[in-house]
Parts: structure tokens; C-alpha cells; sequence
């Protein structure tokens, strides 16, 4: 089997997309604890600054409702370097660390491109929450929405 190599500038597209589309998302002030939530037809997300310095931010998406299982919601950790404009996933649900590469098979059954993957995701899902989410300092426009999420 060919060993797999990663694609670094079609890593940075992505990566320079998700910083891009991110930003729309966040809330206004880029500060420890501010939070934005999102409505996207029966799901809820909130992206919370956890971190925030002069030439990073780190944020954390995480699915509020519905509760898809017992044991969590969807979580993502994304890390912005505003000194690059890039946003790249470095955590989601138990995995705190993505490897450029991941030989395959592996004991924890990782894709060989882990890290492009999840960044993909990030992508589809920024994507998806742009062109049907709803933010709640929006939706508190108009009662006939807000009633339509409760």
C-alpha cells in the first residue's frame, strides 16, 4: 500500500477558508468566555472563546441540543492564528491531538488523513451553518422565529 502524504497547500486552503467563514460565526467580542448560538434547522450550536490571545484564539464548537446520546454532545476545538488567518481543528471528541499522517491500520483506527478530514468537516459545517443558521441575537428579532425553537 502507497504511503499516504499530505497535501500541505490544499491544508492551508482549508484551513485559510474555515479562519475566513469562522469569523462570521463568532461573537462580536473576542474575548474569554463570549459565546455565539446558532440554530441550524433542529440543532443548536455554541461557539465559546476559550482562549484568546494577540495572535491566536482558540474556540469551542459544541452542539447544545438535541442531545444526540448519554454520554456527549459533538464537540470541536478550533485554534485561529489571526497572524496567519488560518483556523484549524485541533481537538474533537477524545481525540486532543491530529497527526498530518496516521499509518494505517493503527490501534485507534484513524483515517490516514485524520487531520484533513475534521478540518473538511469544519468546512461543511461552517458552510451549512452560513446558508440555514440562525444566531439568537437575530432570531430575538422577530417572535414568530423564536417561538419556532422552543
Amino acid at each position: 500500500m502507497k504511503r499516504y502524504t499530505p497535501d500541505f497547500p490544499a491544508m492551508m486552503r482549508l484551513c485559510e477558508m474555515n479562519f475566513a467563514q469562522l469569523r462570521r460565526l463568532l461573537p462580536r467580542k473576542d474575548e474569554v468566555g463570549e459565546s455565539a448560538v446558532y440554530h441550524v434547522n433542529s440543532a443548536s450550536y455554541r461557539l465559546t472563546i476559550v482562549e484568546s490571545t494577540r495572535y491566536t484564539s482558540l474556540v469551542e464548537i459544541q452542539q447544545i441540543a438535541p442531545a444526540v446520546s448519554y454520554w456527549s454532545l459533538p464537540t470541536l476545538s478550533v485554534r485561529l492564528y489571526h497572524d496567519a488567518l488560518v483556523a484549524e481543528v485541533c481537538a474533537g471528541q477524545q481525540i486532543y491531538r491530529f497527526k498530518a499522517r496516521y499509518d494505517y491500520p493503527n490501534k485507534k483506527l484513524h483515517q490516514r488523513d485524520e487531520k484533513h478530514q475534521i478540518n473538511q468537516f469544519l468546512a461543511d459545517w461552517l458552510r451549512y451553518c452560513l446558508a440555514h443558521g440562525l444566531a439568537s441575537a437575530q432570531r430575538n428579532a422577530d417572535s414568530s422565529l423564536l417561538d419556532r425553537f422552543q
